[in-house]
């Protein structure tokens, strides 16, 4: 969008009146003036928040609760998205017995030996052995169960379109050996068909290897449960041990890093039971969710576009290496918008980019320009056109 100055239009006034003495008058025209135009530059631009993010999963899991959609406000902290807590939170429960056990072992290694303390610890020792049984029958269940049906319902979901791939090449191709033969609706509802069946399958196939990854990953977790709990067991039977012979320094020093290990995996596992939860980083307006209850979703997956709207403004996306060296942060521009053809904004750069981005016509450089007002019309991803005026 290039304007014309002041100068321009003074210029043209002055010739045109000269010209229309010299047709009325017959007298001597007058010295044309010349036409200075300011140079300027004019480049495109997309609206964005100043402070917007792409909120991903920060662990592997089953959408069960969308809460947001787009156009939602939310707060700094407020939930978006709950994955299926149920392994997490098993745990978590795991962990708390593991640390409550290691805790009474180091008591009892600690407090002269007796009959009260023998019998404690044969009942933690126990309750250790509750703890393998029960990771034990997870992981079995998952092994047997759970996990093989979804794997089994996605192979037979790839199976099926699979077939119907097959059904529709073997028709597709029927269709073209006929030639002319068949009319043209006929051989387009055929290559639709069979490219609709091409997509299912390949959609099929992703599924299927997404629950895979999952049911790998689920699987690794639950043995490395049996691992520790195997090893918490072991360690209750030898500190029970420990206790009816009399515990020594070192045996005390071993419980009291069982203790500390012990706190550490209740920790690891409460920050695995909160990553089940996709919460808001900062205040602002919901721009896109891209994820629906029930499904899958993989660590790092972006989930919700999340912007605050009262920091809209301009970047730009084509300024090339010719005009960025001809401008400078604190210069003034005119910003229009399609959506608003009447109205021009006034807008200052704040941020040049050091380094250049590139692009399809070569490189471009991204600037930044805060308007002086931002219209209500004006909508996060909106082109803008920015005109850059050049000072003479």
């Amino acid at each position: 969008m290039r304007r014309i100055t002041f100068s321009l239009i003074a210029g043209l006034l002055v010739a045109g009146l000269a010209v229309g003495c010299t047709e009325q008058g017959g007298e001597e025209a007058a010295p044309e003036t010349e036409a200075r135009v300011a140079p300027d530059i004019s480049v495109t631009g997309e609206v964005v928040p100043a402070v917007w993010a792409e909120v991903s999963a920060r662990q592997s899991g089953t959408a069960v609760q969308v809460l947001v959609e787009p156009g939602s406000r939310v707060a700094e902290g407020d939930l978006l998205v709950r994955l299926d807590a149920a392994d997490a939170e098993l745990a978590v429960q795991q962990a708390e017995v593991a640390l409550a056990t290691a805790r009474s072992q180091l008591l009892l290694l600690e407090a002269p030996s007796s009959a009260e303390n023998v019998a404690l610890a044969g009942a933690e020792l126990a309750n250790a052995q509750a703890v393998v049984s029960q990771t034990v029958a997870e992981r079995n269940r998952l092994a047997s169960g759970a996990i093989s049906a979804e794997i089994a319902a996605a192979e037979s979901a790839l199976a099926d379109a699979e077939a119907l791939w097959k059904e529709a090449q073997l028709y597709y191709d029927a269709i073209q050996a006929k030639g002319d033969e068949a009319k043209d609706w006929v051989k387009q509802e055929a290559a639709l068909r069979l490219r609709a069946a091409e997509q299912s399958v390949g959609a099929a196939r992703m599924r299927l290897a997404l629950v895979r990854t999952i049911a790998d990953a689920r699987l690794r977790e639950v043995d490395a449960a049996v691992d520790e709990a195997a090893a918490w067991q072991d360690a209750a039977q030898s500190r029970l041990d420990m206790l009816l012979a009399g515990a020594t320094a070192e045996e005390i020093a071993v419980a009291q890093a069982s203790v500390s290990k012990a706190e550490a995996a209740l920790d690891e596992a409460s920050l695995a039971l909160e990553r089940t939860e996709v919460r808001a980083p900062f205040a602002g307006t919901v721009g896109m969710v891209d994820v629906r209850e029930g499904e899958l979703v993989v660590a790092g997956q972006p989930l919700v576009a999340l912007g605050d709207l009262d920091t809209l403004r301009v970047e730009t996306t084509d300024l090339d290496e010719i005009d960025v060296v001809k401008i400078a942060v604190g210069q003034q521009v005119d910003v229009s918008f399609d959506a608003l053809p009447e109205q021009v904004f006034v807008g200052e750069i704040t941020r040049i980019s050091p380094m250049a981005e590139p692009g399809s016509g070569g490189v471009n450089y991204t600037v930044v320009v805060v308007l002086d007002e931002v219209d209500p019309v004006v909508k996060w991803g909106m082109t803008a056109f920015v005109d850059i005026e050049l000072e003479e």
